[in-house]
């Protein structure tokens, strides 16, 4: 193509306060800066349209029999109910290419009207939601033996991931956060899979947004205090160093969720801040001196590379997106199991010329990542996901609308 394609997306997230969220309107805030046209359909409190330059908005209510999926994200089995409104906004729009985000009720809008338009879908996985399922139930059957608890909740995983691959068979093109689901998404659909990092802003998540000058060595987390984070390494880690006889120490925790009764009862050194945004976290990733994110269930790991950007090295597990972003050994370590947590915790403690060395290495690395970047490799996949549907549509004796 020799110009900007015409976008219609339909994020899942956008409102949220999450990473998924934040990348969406990271990807919006693209589109307006270049002058792209660009249609963004999201859930609000209201339904309306609004233009912001190049951006049309149209936000959709969703119904009182919406139920939650997470702490603010919800789903909404009437959604349906919107698609004459979309309809009307995407026949003045005129999309080149629909963008979906993943099963929610947003996106399976979004795939209706692609099928009813003949508009080409690309499909983002930003969730691993099958492993989101399966730790949720592990959490709830808890009192059963393990054995059993095991194969019911590796059965729903299976199961789950089956399901989720099958749907992303409807986009021409998938993007994904990671090789790994890059590999298992073009196996699984037989379509062509690009990678979608992310990046991160250098300016709001920087080292000199540090307020604190005391002695007290900060081990930090940020993120959903949910059981698919794993948090419950936390207390267990803060068990073990003061076995090893450190006193001089404390967890700060930000976020919030069904996991926070139980930090606070069982760990001894922590301050839960709930959720924090704009300057307060800001400062409080400066202030942390080694990130500590045991959660196996990230595609992507934003809050890994934010901390990266605020000159905190990160300790994250070998399951998931963050152990591509941590170069280990040098901007923090991947831990195969929990005595690597505990044992990387304790070097940086016992070795303060290393964690400089490895806080400013993670600065470094951090300001060689910017949004821009990724997001011209996402204008790449929209002309990719273009370019198929016209050959398509060319095989098939169909007409070409550009």
């Amino acid at each position: 193509m020799n110009k900007p394609l015409r976008v219609a997306f339909f994020p899942d997230s956008y409102l949220e306060v999450n990473g998924a969220a934040m990348t969406s309107q990271r990807l919006v805030g693209y589109a307006k800066q270049n002058g792209y046209p660009f249609l963004c359909v999201h859930a609000d409190k209201k339904t309306g349209v609004s233009q912001d330059e190049s951006v049309t908005f149209l936000t959709l209510k969703r119904s009182p029999v919406s139920f939650k999926l997470d702490e603010d994200l919800a789903y909404d089995p009437f959604f349906q109910r919107h698609a004459t409104r979309v309809l009307r906004e995407m026949v003045k729009f005129k999309p080149d290419v629909i963008h979906i985000t993943g099963i929610n009720d947003i996106s399976i809008v979004g795939v209706y009207l692609g099928w009813k338009m003949q508009i080409p879908v690309l499909g983002s996985w930003h969730t691993n939601v099958h492993e989101f399922a399966a730790h949720r139930l592990a959490k709830m059957f808890r009192f059963l033996p393990a054995s059993f608890v095991s194969k019911i909740t590796n059965f729903a995983e299976r199961k789950i991931l089956d399901g989720t691959t099958l749907f992303y068979k409807i986009p021409k093109v998938i993007l994904a956060p990671n090789q790994e689901l890059i590999d298992l998404l073009a196996k699984s659909t037989g379509r062509k899979a690009f990678l979608m990092s992310r990046g991160v802003d250098t300016e709001t998540f920087s080292p000199t947004k540090r307020t604190v000058s005391d002695d007290v060595f900060r081990f930090g987390f940020v993120g959903r205090l949910r059981a698919e984070k794993n948090v419950r390494l936390l207390p267990d880690l803060e068990k073990k160093l003061l076995e090893a006889g450190k006193t001089n120490f404390k967890f700060l925790v930000v976020g919030e969720g069904s996991e926070r009764g139980f930090l606070e009862k069982n760990m001894s050194r922590v301050e839960v801040t709930g959720f924090l945004d704009g300057e307060r976290l800001s400062e409080a990733y400066a202030n942390m001196d080694v990130f500590v994110f045991p959660s196996e269930t990230e595609t992507f790991g934003n809050v890994v590379q934010e901390a990266n950007s605020s000159g905190v090295p990160a300790i994250v597990t070998n399951q998931g997106g963050p152990k591509f972003i941590v170069r280990h050994d040098e901007t923090g370590f991947v831990a195969e199991n929990f005595g690597e947590f505990v044992k990387y915790a304790l070097e940086l403690m016992n070795n303060p010329p290393k964690l400089l060395e490895m806080k400013k290495r993670s600065r470094e690395v951090a300001l060689s990542r910017s949004w821009d970047a990724v997001f011209e490799k996402v204008y790449r996949a929209y002309d990719e996901c273009w370019r198929i549907q016209q050959e398509e549509l060319n095989s098939s004796g169909g007409n070409s609308s550009k």
